[in-house]
């Protein structure tokens, strides 16, 4: 039996699997602690302290990873701007969108100062920019994020997730924003709903996708 195929798909499953600082950092706590349990045995205070570091370390990994996690549930608003997750906002007036031929709103909108389209997507938990777009704006992926797997067309992709200083289209400007990136999205860039859950409305009327901010400016 010829190996080489079973290496090939080891190889490939090794490569799927979402790297990250967090990832690595989490393997170093267990290799301290499992240290700490070997060390424990010819000198307990040491090793001890070992298991101590090591169950710590985990514990505040863990809470990172909870509070990533946290940010892409629209619904809730998590701001710690020391581990580089700032306040998503959404702030400005009433904008209307017309009803696109193909059947999707699309808006333009400028993100960090460039131009971009973009479809705006209810079933989309994220928002989403291509590799192109996010590379002209300056986006580089949160240090010691949280890789994240999302199934596309093509299949399942690992994306990392970065911060929008500024995104605005119409009346409405948003900071802070999460958005994945990936190179597999090709040229399609998504408003999700961590945009939209933070409006104070938003309604399809004749046609068009009304989105209304909350605290907006009434004389606009």
């Amino acid at each position: 039996m010829d190996p080489a195929p079973a290496f090939a798909s080891i190889t490939e499953v090794i490569r799927s699997i979402p790297r990250s600082e967090l990832l690595m950092a989490a393997v170093a706590a267990m290799v301290l602690g499992w240290a700490g349990s070997l060390l424990a045995r010819r000198n307990r205070l040491l090793g001890s302290a070992l298991r101590t570091l090591s169950s710590v370390g985990l514990g505040l990994i863990l809470l990172t990873v909870v509070l990533q996690l946290s940010r892409m549930d629209p619904r809730l608003d998590v701001a710690v701007p020391q581990l580089g997750l700032p306040e998503q906002a959404v702030r400005g007036g009433e904008t209307r969108i017309p009803l696109a031929p193909d059947g999707h709103f699309w808006l333009r909108a400028s993100i960090n100062g460039v131009p971009a389209n973009f479809m705006v997507d209810t079933g989309a938990t994220l928002t989403a920019i291509s590799e192109d777009v996010a590379k002209r704006a300056g986006l580089e992926p949160r240090r010691g994020g949280l890789p994240i797997l999302i199934t596309t067309a093509n299949g399942t992709i690992s994306a990392q997730v970065a911060s929008v200083d500024r995104l605005t289209f119409g009346n409405v400007e948003a900071r802070g924003i999460d958005a994945v990136v990936a190179p597999n999205f090709g040229d399609t860039n998504v408003l999700g709903m961590n945009v939209l859950a933070r409006l104070e409305s938003w309604r399809v009327e004749d046609g068009e996708l009304v989105l209304v901010p909350a605290g907006r400016d009434r004389a606009q």
